[in-house]
């Protein structure tokens, strides 16, 4: 939509959506990534808001691209060999709001602004919604 790109977000009824908010692409700071064997370096994605850590996924240099510059999350799927922008099939987009990488440079940490449901492909708005030594009604 070009008004999503336009940064004026997309309307749905009486309801305006969240706008993409792109981040400038500095080439000094992409270089300081290291990207693993594979190419790819993981992304922690964490609600803006709440702070709640919605998933991991991983990008490559060109979904980091991505998703500076279009203010949208975008990853590589290392299952179906592709790349994937979040919310494309679900309607459950994330706008991205900042992004920073970690002292080492491999680590990525993306603060979105969750729309629709969440973040998790099961329905759950964080894919870490199990704790370990929970009581599992289908183990009694």
């Amino acid at each position: 939509m070009l008004g999503e790109e336009a940064g004026l977000g997309p309307r749905r009824g009486r309801r305006t959506l969240p706008a993409a908010t792109p981040i400038v692409v500095d080439d000094a700071d992409l270089s300081q990534i290291k990207f693993n064997a594979d190419g790819l370096v993981p992304a922690i994605v964490q609600e803006q808001g709440t702070g709640q850590v919605l998933t991991l996924a991983w990008m490559d240099a060109e979904a980091l691209r991505r998703t500076l510059s279009t203010g949208r999350s975008w990853f590589w799927s290392r299952s179906r060999k592709e790349y994937w922008r979040k919310g494309d099939t679900s309607g459950d987009r994330q706008w991205v709001r900042e992004a920073y990488y970690d002292c080492d440079g491999d680590a990525l940490l993306i603060v979105v602004e969750q729309e629709g449901r969440g973040a998790c492909h099961t329905g759950e708005h964080s894919c870490f919604f199990r704790a370990f030594g929970e009581t599992h009604a289908e183990s009694q």
